[in-house]
């Protein structure tokens, strides 16, 4: 029997994977505002509807999108044109589109925000068009931002009388700085005496270690874990607290996280986190392969036979080939040191590799959450 290192020494699945471990007892400190977001501190979404001109051909039939013949009719209400028939408006070069964007936290009155143009008809490109004004709303109701200007397509499409090619989603552009704000969201950093971290991954362990970061930079009792998400961060007497945050979203602590195996099957990826461990067990892991190979034959009359037909005959090759496998003794709580170690040790497939995880875990030797992507 070979020598093998820890529990996985046959599995090699990380020749697949590309999977790098630390050194054994390594920690990886970050900054708070990575793993964080201050409350109030946040983008908030906006969209609104609009039209496209200056298409050439490509815009929306107004056959099959009412709602663009609509927009036109009143846009061009508004102009001073009425009293169009439906049969003289035949426009090809105008498309219904939703806009959306994303309001920066703190954006103050005549901000630049880039915003997306996406068609909502059946118009085939926006190459070329022009968005006109357009009112850009948020959850309550009110305008944030207007936009307006010549959009830019990453996509194109062509076509002729028998092919057609198309690149990326030309029904998709954006505006740089397409968009002005004409509101801003009320909010006073310095009017309040407290402030509420909001972990990204919520955890216990890096709630109470971001708590003490804090309290050994403010003070005792400055911060205290409210649950696994929140931390209140309380401001004594008449703090700049821009200042104080810049300081706290740069300290450094070590985020903690439960212990997981990721399996992405369709690509083979695996992702093994620092925590995993593995109980004593032992493994085997070993193939069989049949080929089935199908060669028929034609069979032909002679040359001077009467009545003779051509027949197909069928020959048929079946191989077996059976690999040797080896029970191997993983040892207990197996370090993710010596279980990458024997992952690179072996040559085993992605599809193998996940297979003898799924088995650890239901033989109830793999401590750690297997999730299937």
């Amino acid at each position: 029997m070979r020598q093998f290192i820890g529990i996985l020494v046959r599995l090699g699945l990380l020749v697949c994977l590309g999977l790098v471990a630390a050194p054994r007892g390594a920690v990886a400190e970050v900054r708070i505002k990575d793993i964080a977001t201050f409350e109030g501190v946040r983008e908030n979404q906006l969209v609104g509807y609009g039209l496209v001109v200056g298409l050439n051909g490509t815009g929306d039939s107004l056959r099959n999108s009412p709602f663009t013949r609509k927009s036109i009719e009143g846009m061009l209400e508004r102009l001073g044109v009425g009293n169009l028939s439906d049969e003289q408006i035949k426009t090809t070069n105008t498309a219904a589109v939703m806009v959306t964007a994303m309001l920066p936290p703190f954006s103050r009155l005549g901000s630049p925000i880039d915003v997306v143009v996406s068609s909502l008809g059946d118009a085939g490109s926006l190459r070329g068009g022009t968005l006109i004004v357009t009112p850009l709303t948020g959850a309550d109701g009110e305008v944030y931002a207007v936009a307006q200007g010549p959009i830019a397509v990453a996509g194109f499409a062509a076509q002729g009388n028998a092919a057609s090619i198309t690149e990326g989603v030309p029904t998709v552009a954006r505006i740089e700085n397409g968009a002005t704000v004409e509101k801003e969201v009320a909010f006073e950093l310095n009017n309040l005496d407290s402030i509420r971290l909001s972990l990204r991954n919520p955890d216990f362990t890096t709630a109470v270690r971001v708590a003490e970061a804090i309290d050994a930079l403010l003070g005792d009792n400055s911060a205290r874990a409210l649950d696994p998400t929140t931390i209140e961060i309380r401001m004594p007497g008449k703090t700049y607290l821009p200042a104080v945050l810049a300081d706290v979203e740069n300290l450094l602590v070590v985020p903690d996280s439960p212990a997981k195996v990721v399996i992405d099957a369709r690509s083979g990826t695996i992702v093994i986190g620092a925590n995993v461990r593995i109980d004593r067990v032992a493994v085997s892991q070993g193939g069989l392969t049949v080929t089935v190979r199908e060669k028929p034959q034609v069979s032909q009359p002679n040359p001077i036979t009467i009545g003779g037909t051509t027949v197909v005959v069928p020959r048929t090759d079946v191989r077996v080939n059976e690999t040797q496998s080896h029970f191997t003794i993983l040892e207990g709580q197996v370090s993710l040191q010596r279980l990458v170690d024997g992952l690179n040790a072996i040559g085993l497939g992605a599809t193998e590799t996940i297979s003898i995880l799924q088995a650890i875990k239901a033989a109830g030797a793999l401590y750690a959450d297997l999730e299937i992507i």
